[in-house]
């Protein structure tokens, strides 16, 4: 692997001495080069245009002790050198703009040279991922004035800098703002899990693990962790995405790992497979509780080996590619069924994620709402809007028990698209909502099917026993088949107490819906993972 210094000229300590009399004197820039323990393959030098004839030199001179390093000029203009903004700035735009290639070339950031303000602010780009490598300083010997001197790697540890680690706070929240599509979201468990899926996707390349129910955005996550990754240095492939419950039998094979010509009836010539094409990238296997086990046992060695036989081949291949996987599935309740490996799951679910639905973060709803208006009036090329009477409609009904949302951001998404087409003006008025509520309640009702009211005893037998359901009045035996009705289509506590109690529950300071409906089970002696 090649070794590539990102550099700031030093314009004061790299000047030191006139003609021959600049080998005596130590220059940091033209140490790094000198060192025989340290082979530098590429210096890019970083210096201001009025630097040109310096720069110039100093590339001349690193020729002399060190023919094989290659210097690549950067103009980059500090208008301000001693200003943090402006500095800053300066180098991220460089960052950002660099091709970074962190699976052939390691990288060391130089801190030595340069105004303190720059040093500081590549040290902070550096620990944020812009700069995907560690931190040289040098320093002179003792001694001998022209001599290499030291150097020393550095290797950042968060944990030792909690106070500069706070100048981060800024790459932190744009990175969390970045995985949540720019949508400011309001449920606390939803936000802790993103700021944390932030940290893991720049610090870590290890599989991640998405779960929940089917519309929840797994997809659209996987996407955003890629894009953050890629522009944080992590990875310089592609992203690969396929969803398992396409691929049966050899079809999943040649799929995933390629295959040979000839390797099976209409292989008619060599495939490279999807592991393989994402090879330096990201690859996201959807819905991969739906692989078959020999697939499985495959996935597993090319996780952890990065190498693999596709099939019908007599030698192996290797592809270093990172991976999160996404499910809808309980991989656990699978692998006791013997219907998924323990062992895969042992080594994809280091980093699991559940996203909840939309029904579990109604707080949500309107800026997601607002998000999906923004996104349709981006397709159809004119602004579309709700009026205030029609969004206050739609966000009642949106938030009310008779809202299943059962294909959850879909349905959304479904839901803005019709009105927005139907919206004279590109405006969406109270009659278009209400219309469009009708459409939705014909269309969650088709696909419930909640317990017949009237008849209690068939709901609550099975869970109070013969003996427990007589003890209760009929007065109470209806209350309670209200309530396990409730149970049984949500899939939370919380989600449930906030249909039991869509009234009363708005006029509470704090609300702790999961408690209440606690309180009402464990009256009857139930708890909700009996009525599950």
């Amino acid at each position: 692997m090649k070794t590539t210094v990102i550099s700031i000229l030093g314009t004061t300590m790299d000047r030191r001495g006139k003609g021959e009399t600049r080998w005596d004197k130590w220059r940091p820039t033209i140490s790094m080069c000198q060192h025989d323990d340290l082979l530098i393959d590429r210096l890019e030098l970083l210096f201001d245009r009025r630097s040109t004839s310096l720069a110039k030199q100093v590339r001349e001179d690193i020729s002399q002790v060190s023919p094989e390093t290659e210097v690549v000029f950067h103009n980059v203009n500090f208008n301000e050198p001693w200003d943090f903004e402006s500095v800053y700035s300066s180098l991220l735009d460089f960052a950002r703009a660099y091709r970074f290639r962190p699976s052939k070339e390691q990288y060391l950031v130089h801190i030595t040279t340069g105004t303190h303000v720059a040093q500081i602010c590549l040290y902070l780009l550096t620990e944020a991922g812009y700069f995907p490598g560690k931190l040289l300083q040098t320093s002179p010997a003792e001694r001998a004035s022209n001599a290499p001197g030291q150097y020393q790697i550095i290797d950042l540890d968060l944990s030792k800098y909690d106070q500069i680690a706070s100048r981060f706070k800024k790459e932190h929240q744009e990175g969390t703002a970045y995985l949540k599509g720019g949508i400011e979201t309001n449920n606390a468990d939803f936000n802790r899990m993103i700021e944390q899926l932030e940290k893991v996707s720049v610090r870590s390349q290890e599989p991640i693990l998405i779960t929940g129910p089917t519309g929840a955005g797994k997809s659209q996550l996987a996407q955003r962790v890629y894009e953050l990754r890629k522009q944080r240095g992590k990875l310089e492939g592609k992203l690969v995405t396929v969803n398992c419950a396409t691929l049966r039998g050899e079809n999943a094979m040649s799929a995933l790992f390629g295959h040979k010509k000839g390797a099976f009836t209409g292989a008619t010539s060599d495939r490279a497979g999807l592991l393989k094409e994402a090879n330096s990238g990201l690859l996201f296997l959807d819905e991969i509780g739906e692989l078959g086990l020999d697939e499985q046992a495959m996935l597993l060695r090319a996780i952890e080996d990065k190498r693999f036989m596709p099939f019908g081949a007599d030698s192996e291949v290797s592809s270093n590619f990172q991976l999160i996987a996404g499910t809808n599935r309980d991989l656990i309740q699978c692998a006791k069924a013997g219907q998924f490996r323990e062992d895969l799951l042992a080594r994809i679910d280091l980093w699991t994620y559940r996203l909840p639905s939309l029904k579990e973060r109604l707080e949500d709803l309107e800026p997601n709402l607002d998000y999906e208006l923004e996104q349709f009036s981006n397709k159809a090329g004119y602004r579309v809007s709700l009026n205030k009477d029609a969004r206050t409609l739609y966000l009642a009904f949106g938030k009310s028990p008779a809202a299943s949302w059962s294909a959850n951001f879909r349905d959304l998404n479904a839901s803005i698209t019709r009105m927005g087409t139907l919206a004279d003006g590109g405006r969406i008025t109270r009659n278009v909502v209400a219309e469009e509520i009708k459409r939705l309640e014909g269309k969650w009702l088709t696909t419930q099917h909640p317990p017949n009211p009237t008849t209690p005893q068939l709901l609550l037998e099975p869970l109070l026993g013969s003996a427990g359901l007589n003890a209760l009045d009929y007065y109470e035996q209806m209350n309670l088949a209200g309530i396990v009705s409730v149970c049984k289509a949500s899939s939370s506590m919380a989600e449930a107490g906030r249909k039991l109690f869509d009234k009363s529950r708005n006029l509470k300071k704090s609300n702790n819906d999961s408690h209440r409906v606690k309180q009402l089970l464990a009256k009857y002696g139930l708890e909700f993972s009996d009525i599950q």
